[in-house]
């Protein structure tokens, strides 16, 4: 509980409000246990369907933006003309971002069943079905199955043989999900799985489409092929919407550009969106 409350309150779109910032998190917390299920207003007319327990959720609830430069980039970044690659979708938060908010189409990668009835529900509530694609599967380097964790909510990943609670999810790779169509932005979270999903996105790395990739781990191995097809990394500030090529802003996942300079330019013209009390 410390550990949330030192997060919720120091995150940036709370500073100067812990009062309200409080009553936010009190509130969760007693309506999340008497409620199955809570359908909480979100930003600009979007919902997130949310249980107890779950932490990536709640932690939009409590701050707007849980992963606050990560998901202010996919704000920004995206057109309504755009394709958003959500690799490791959970219940889809930024998935709702993006079609929810900026109206883009997107394609949400989900492999646990479980998570992806959550991920469902919440394209339902918020009327995106004409908008997002769910594909129910891992991304690697080959086509098949794969064993996957159960019962690690955000946490889930592809099993270990010490991994005692296990599922067969279908595995595909994401050359193979995105074959003729043109992402622009990726978002990969896949709990340190990046190297293997990347193995089986060497052609979407060379897509002149893709101006974006933002990711958790990345190895020599991966940063050579990211590297190698053009892009490098930066940080992003939301609140100056400038990218920075030192890694100097907090932010949950690496961020990877290609043609920074156009980029920019997208991001400083792309309109402000209301978060909570703030405009960003």
């Amino acid at each position: 509980m410390l550990k949330t409350l030192s997060f919720i309150l120091g995150h940036p779109l709370n500073k100067g409000h812990p009062l309200s910032t409080l009553a936010r998190y009190a509130s969760w917390q007693v309506r999340s246990r008497l409620q199955d299920e809570i359908v909480a207003d979100w930003i600009e007319g979007t919902k997130i369907a949310a249980r107890n327990g779950m932490t990536g959720a709640t932690g939009n609830i409590y701050c707007g933006l849980h992963e606050f430069a990560d998901m202010a980039f996919v704000l920004h970044a995206l057109g309504p003309d755009d394709l958003f690659v959500d690799v490791g979708a959970n219940i889809g938060s930024y998935s709702i971002l993006a079609s929810g908010v900026v109206g883009a189409q997107s394609i949400a990668i989900e492999p646990d069943p479980g998570t992806a009835k959550s991920l469902a529900r919440n394209i339902e509530v918020n009327a995106l079905a004409d908008k997002v694609e769910i594909v129910q599967s891992a991304v690697g380097a080959e086509e098949g199955e794969i064993a996957f964790t159960t019962g690690k909510d955000t946490m889930n990943r592809i099993a270990t043989g010490a991994d005692k609670h296990r599922q067969v999810v279908p595995l595909s790779k994401l050359d193979s999900i995105l074959e003729g169509k043109d992402p622009v932005v990726i978002k990969m979270d896949v709990e340190g799985f990046e190297r293997e999903a990347l193995r089986g996105a060497r052609e979407t790395l060379k897509n002149p489409s893709l101006v974006a990739i933002q990711l958790e781990t990345v190895d020599n191995e991966s940063r050579a092929w990211i590297e190698g097809a053009g892009f490098q990394k930066f940080s992003y500030d939301p609140l100056t919407r400038t990218l920075h090529k030192a890694a100097s802003i907090d932010m949950f996942n690496q961020l990877y550009v290609r043609g920074a300079q156009e980029l920019a330019e997208r991001l400083q013209t792309a309109p402000k969106r209301r978060v909570g009390r703030s405009m960003i």
